[in-house]
């Protein structure tokens, strides 16, 4: 029996590697994600999907939905924990109202873990977060979008807030972070606030989720340090973490936001 050289056995080994190797290197759940970009693109009614690319060459949705009012302004939409930028709770309720203010928005997807995942393990996925975002801001940029608002909610509050943090863009003006609590781990969300270099509205509800009505106090200290008139912490009576009934008052209070900037 002939001897294969090393070479060859290298040549071999790196071919084996390479076909098992994953087409990225996303801890998200892709197959959830696909799920969610099917019903999400047959069941849309106004917008465009639009398919971007993050830095480790992960494919994910984003809906486009534009208006005319405020040209070279757009929002982009950063959506909870495990779910998609159609979202009914907040996120479709912010898409139709700022298009009915003519204000063009991206919701795009962001990593998501299977249905039972424990929300600490989320925490694996911050590192995919700027890719994402960066991946919006470019396309809008290319749309010809340069002035960008982010608004998120929930864990997408984490993430939004992680990602200003450690990344100074020149196109985002400014963020609305909706039902943010503390954290995973019960402090970092505290800490990127306190870090965040542009203005910030802080918006929870009356009967939000212990986490965020008890963190409302640290929140708003960290906030203070962002700069004098650069944050703002609005609670409305009455409404719990997905604004369930309240929609019209989540709608008005971003939209006032977006119109004193």
């Amino acid at each position: 029996m002939l001897k294969k050289s090393p070479l060859i056995w290298f040549a071999l080994l790196s071919i084996v590697l390479l076909s098992a190797a994953p087409a990225s290197a996303t801890n998200s759940d892709t197959a959830k994600e696909q799920r969610w970009a099917e019903q999400v693109v047959d069941g849309l009614l106004d917008g465009d999907a639009v398919w971007l690319l993050d830095d480790i060459g992960h494919e994910f949705l984003g809906i486009l939905t534009e208006g005319e009012a405020r040209p070279g302004r757009a929002v982009i939409l950063v959506h909870g924990i495990g779910v998609h930028p159609n979202w009914p709770d907040v996120i479709y309720p912010l898409r139709e109202g700022l298009l009915a203010q003519g204000i063009t928005s991206l919701s795009i997807q962001m990593p998501i873990l299977e249905n039972d995942a424990d929300p600490r393990e989320y925490g694996l996925l911050f590192a995919e977060v700027p890719g994402r975002i960066d991946a919006a801001l470019e396309y809008l940029d290319d749309q010809g979008y340069r002035d960008i608002v982010i608004v998120a909610h929930s864990m997408g509050s984490s993430m939004a807030s992680h990602y200003l943090a450690q990344t100074q863009s020149s196109a985002v003006l400014s963020v609305v972070l909706i039902g943010m609590g503390p954290g995973i781990n019960g402090t970092e969300n505290i800490e990127s606030l306190a870090k965040i270099g542009v203005p910030v509205l802080d918006l929870y509800g009356g009967r939000d989720l212990e986490q965020v009505l008890v963190s409302a106090a640290s929140r708003a200290a960290a906030g203070e340090k962002i700069g004098a008139g650069k944050y703002r912490q609005i609670s409305v009576p009455g409404a719990n973490h997905f604004f369930q009934g309240h929609e019209a008052e989540l709608v008005r209070h971003v939209i006032g936001w977006l119109e004193a900037r």
